[in-house]
């Protein structure tokens, strides 16, 4: 017998998004996952399968209306109503001030931002009539602070999380819980890894943020009662300065 929700993660990559279509599709959701490049989700969907879940791989590219609309529409139609939508695009990158071209900071707005809204949009369509649903934002530093080089990426996140409250305060009354999580913190990825390897040097002492844990975290937002709903909240390593 098959499940009658669906869980969509919209920037599924190999860490975090790959670990929220997991941790849900333990509970019985049918994780759609989706990406720009549709065969990298190979290895996702197969896990999940494996491991006795159901999944879907889809290639779309979140900055899209068209693209946006149409995954919506089709997981509906085709697959089960989605209870749960998380949208997890980075967009994270270095430029000093002078050196940020328009097209950087349209790209970069586009990617952590409007890709947000779309997707937003599209589920609260959905999840209106039935009264009910879970939207997920991934937050980083950048939504609260912005650092020197990171004007593209913190203008975008800020962005977000001013989308995430605007959601939250129309649809919260409506019955669709809307969160905004702040990672504050070096996630273990492979471009932690590689890029920042005194950084990553701390695993072994807890000082990077584990995937699994920020999934399990996003299920526990999932589960709130309506009267204790959670619209921000904060994951850091404990050595985290802040």
């Amino acid at each position: 017998m098959g499940s009658n929700k669906a869980i969509l993660v919209v920037g599924a990559g190999d860490a975090t998004g790959g670990a929220i279509a997991k941790r849900f599709a333990r509970e019985g959701y049918i994780a759609c996952v989706t990406r720009r490049s549709a065969d990298k989700l190979a290895p996702l969907v197969a896990d999940i399968r494996a491991a006795g879940g159901q999944a879907h791989g889809f290639g779309s590219d979140a900055r899209q209306e068209a693209e946006m609309v149409a995954l919506v529409e089709r997981i509906e139609r085709e697959i089960a109503p989605i209870e749960v939508a998380v949208f997890n695009v980075g967009g994270n990158v270095r430029f000093g001030i002078t050196e940020t071209t328009a097209r950087v900071y349209q790209k970069v707005w586009e990617m952590a931002c409007f890709g947000g809204f779309l997707m937003g949009r599209e589920v609260a369509k959905v999840m209106l009539p039935r009264q009910r649903g879970t939207i997920i934002f991934t937050g980083a530093t950048a939504s609260l602070r912005g650092r020197e080089g990171f004007a593209a990426f913190a203008s975008a996140k800020h962005a977000l999380r001013a989308l995430a409250q605007s959601m939250a305060r129309e649809l919260w009354p409506k019955g669709i819980h809307v969160a905004h999580t702040i990672i504050d913190g070096a996630i273990d990825t492979e471009f932690i890894r590689q890029q920042f390897p005194e950084r990553y040097a701390t695993k072994a002492q807890d000082g990077i943020v584990d995937p699994a844990s920020i999934a399990e975290h996003y299920w526990q937002l999932h589960q709130q009662p309506r009267h204790a709903w959670t619209h921000e909240s904060e994951l850091r390593p404990w050595m985290e300065t802040w």
